[in-house]
């Protein structure tokens, strides 16, 4: 079984938590420092939901795996709470690849990250700015441009009604210190981050956790809106695995990311949902097993 300890670690903004899984090296006779991955999971979530899960199977197979909360979230510190801050975040992962590379069972010349959803845009950022990222693998990748916002936001007038109602909350919070917040997923609330009903996020035996308060900080969408994660890829120079579904989340910004990366890369398609990816086999297992594999050779 691999090692758990929670950890603590500082970024710019606020006092980072986290999750290091090491692998179980007892019963050897030298202790050989390990490569390390710094996963990320998909916006809004806490590590609990399904970072933990993924750097849990990777110090299965042999790679010491830092989850963590990023500013705000969880049981880390920074306000305002469940901000979701694409900049702010690739901060918090330079902060935690300084950490697990300054560990004594990490060596620090073999740092690879993954991203799951969301967490790929980050990653993927975090890889541009900082050349001690020799690896990533991007798990159901959520990589979005301007023109799949507008495909998935209501178009034109969808985007701008989201701006606006940023911009508002935003001038209150600036005011009065009061945060706007609509639920990260419901099936009755329109205005919702996700307003679908989803499983996932809705089941407490998946990732309907007490650790995760399902609210998003309405002045957050004009960030996560504005941001172009496909303008990434020509400045990654890391090698790149992506694993993905057509059935799974726009595949298509996967498909025009994967295209335009500058180094080494590789595409993997299976089957599943976009949630099976968070916490379900095969598609866990599958992911882990390919990500696992693209470490051993890149890293």
């Amino acid at each position: 079984m691999p090692l758990r300890e929670q950890v603590n670690f500082a970024s710019d903004a606020a006092k980072l938590t986290g999750h290091l899984f090491l692998p179980d090296t007892s019963g050897t006779d030298d202790a050989v420092p390990v490569s390390g991955v710094v996963v990320a999971g998909t916006w809004t979530s806490v590590k609990e939901q399904m970072a933990d899960r993924y750097a849990e199977q990777l110090a299965r197979r042999g790679f010491a795996a830092l989850s963590f909360d990023f500013t705000g979230y969880g049981e880390s510190a920074g306000e305002p709470r469940d901000f979701e801050s694409p900049e702010l975040k690739i901060q918090d992962l330079q902060a935690a690849a300084d950490f697990l590379t300054g560990h004594p069972a990490v060596s620090d010349s073999r740092l690879g990250a993954l991203g799951v959803c969301a967490g790929a845009m980050y990653v993927s950022a975090f890889a541009t700015e900082d050349s001690r990222v020799r690896s990533l693998a991007l798990v159901a990748p959520w990589l979005h441009d301007r023109r799949i916002c507008e495909e998935n936001y209501g178009g034109l007038e969808g985007i701008e009604a989201k701006k606006t109602a940023a911009a508002e909350a935003r001038r209150r919070y600036e005011e009065t210190g009061e945060v706007a917040y609509v639920p990260v997923v419901s099936g009755s609330d329109p205005d919702a981050a996700m307003p679908f009903d989803i499983d996932f996020y809705l089941n407490p035996e998946r990732g309907g956790i007490p650790q995760w308060p399902n609210r998003f900080a309405v002045m957050a969408w004009t960030g996560w809106l504005e941001y172009d994660a496909v303008a990434i890829a020509p400045r990654v120079t890391a090698p790149v695995l992506l694993v993905h579904s057509e059935d799974a989340a726009i595949p298509d910004g996967a498909r025009r990311f994967h295209d335009n990366l500058a180094g080494p890369k590789h595409f993997l398609w299976t089957e599943g949902i976009q949630f099976d990816f968070y916490d379900q086999s095969p598609q866990v297992d599958f992911a882990a097993d390919a990500a696992a594999e693209h470490f051993a050779r890149t890293l």
